[in-house]
């Protein structure tokens, strides 16, 4: 009998084979970003604290907590399952007989007293069927762990974006103000110009219309602000100031550039892939349960105790009782259920060897995306900033040709545009390259392994 429980699921399925090394070209080596704390990564402090309070406050994290309580307590309800119930009873039954179904023709009123400590109806796993589904159970519950881990790290990368979506409106803003206010005394002095008869109604008009753009920009600018700090909050979770911060983004690093190893070895630590990986293994443990319901079961029921039809003897010599009731059964004709159990449990996992399979493939194109996100974000930031001084110094030169009478207002109207959107972009490409290093951060595990997750309640 002992060498009968063994459990039918099959053996590990072969987890699909990934790429050996990611394009050493893209990415130096260096230490492994799923051990990399979010706390050292995101080195502005602001960023930390409102990625502190996410993590405290958000309801989706919370929300992914109390699913893996549940399974935890299915884990332990499927393991209890594989122990007997034992129980301690105590009854009394009172009857009467009439007399015509006595012999002795009178009726019989009698007593009975019974104490005892019972087994109740406990399977005995032979087969694994009930060791299948306590396996399943906690490779489900590790699954929601991971699920955890993998929304802990998802809010952590949204908080980063967010906040610097945030700064790089506020940049933008303050570029688009200082330009309104500078087209303010432009139009001022023009205006005055004008009225003394030293230009034209033309340059007037050329000048307000500068005025208008910038102003519209502002607007634009404003309520993308509002939209992207009310987004920021729903996030947290919490209340939360978040007035412009002093210093300029392209000015100063938000956030970190860790070099992660090149072996993908560790891209199976991230932790949507280790959940897919534990999601197979459980549906892997139903198949062994579903083969395991076409053998027998085999279930004891039994008791010990004491009884008497007198309460005073009830603990007298010789009242001892007991019943032993072992079982065996196997179904001969349930209309195909098993099969059909069977053959979902056998779909079931085909279904997750694909999920896995995509999970994985998955990770490997956010990988790829973000280290050429990375290389090329960086390049296009370069460029934006020598754009930048080069309308700068075309809009000095239009200047300086209108104010000695060499050129039209118009060039002075056209480099002052340009070098408005030349200040635009190039804090979005600033944006845009350190989102690229959140990206990297991110597609590598974001230091999930190193997430310290609020514990579970009990």
């Amino acid at each position: 009998m002992l060498a009968g429980c063994a459990s039918l699921a099959r053996d590990d399925p072969a987890l699909p084979a990934v790429a050996t090394l990611f394009p050493r070209q893209a990415w130096p080596q260096g230490a492994d970003a799923l051990q990399l704390k979010w706390q050292d990564y995101f080195v502005d402090a602001r960023l930390r604290e409102l990625i502190a309070l996410a993590l405290d406050n958000n309801s989706d994290l919370r929300i992914a907590l109390h699913r893996s309580a549940q399974a935890r307590a299915m884990f332990a309800a499927q393991r209890a399952e594989r122990f007997p119930v034992i129980g301690v009873s105590a009854g009394v039954d009172r009857s009467r007989v009439p007399g015509d179904l006595n012999l002795t023709g009178a009726p019989v009123t009698g007593s009975r007293y019974e104490v005892g400590l019972g087994v109740a109806s406990w399977e005995i796993d032979l087969w694994g069927r009930l060791q299948n589904l306590q396996d399943a159970a906690l490779e489900n519950f590790l699954a929601t762990q991971a699920g955890r881990r993998a929304a802990a790290a998802s809010l952590v990368t949204q908080v980063a974006n967010g906040y610097l979506a945030l700064r790089e409106t506020d940049e933008r803003l303050a570029l688009a103000r200082r330009f309104t206010a500078s087209r303010v005394e432009s139009l001022r002095i023009f205006t005055r110009r004008m009225e003394e008869g030293a230009t034209s109604r033309l340059n007037v008009t050329q000048v307000e219309t500068l005025l208008t753009q910038a102003r519209a920009l502002g607007v634009q600018l404003e309520q993308s602000r509002a939209a992207q700090a009310h987004a920021l909050t729903l996030l947290i979770g919490a209340p939360v100031d978040l007035a412009p911060a002093a210093d300029l983004l392209t000015e100063h690093d938000v956030v970190g550039d860790a070099d992660p190893g090149l072996s993908s070895d560790m891209l199976l630590g991230r932790p949507d892939i280790a959940a897919a990986e534990h999601q197979l293994q459980a549906e892997n443990a139903n198949v062994g349960a579903a083969r395991a319901a076409f053998f027998p079961r085999v279930a004891l029921t039994a008791s010990a105790g004491t009884a008497s039809a007198e309460l005073e003897g009830l603990f007298a010599s010789g009242s001892g009782a007991w019943v032993f009731s072992p079982l065996v059964s196997l179904p001969l004709f349930d209309g195909g259920r098993r099969h059909a159990n069977l053959g979902m449990a056998e779909a079931r996992r085909q279904q997750a060897v694909a999920n896995y399979e995509k999970t994985v493939q998955g990770a490997f194109r956010d990988v790829a995306d973000a280290l050429s996100a990375r290389r090329w974000s960086a390049e296009q930031a370069a460029i934006a900033q020598s754009a930048l001084a080069v309308q700068t110094e075309r809009a000095r030169l239009a200047q300086l040709r209108y104010d000695n009478g060499a050129a039209a207002y118009l060039e002075v109207l056209d480099a002052q545009r340009d070098l408005l959107a030349a200040g635009q972009q190039r804090v979005q490409a600033r944006r845009l390259a350190l989102a690229s290093r959140v990206g990297v951060y991110a597609a590598f595990g974001g230091g999930s392994l190193a997430m310290a997750l609020a514990p579970e309640a009990p």
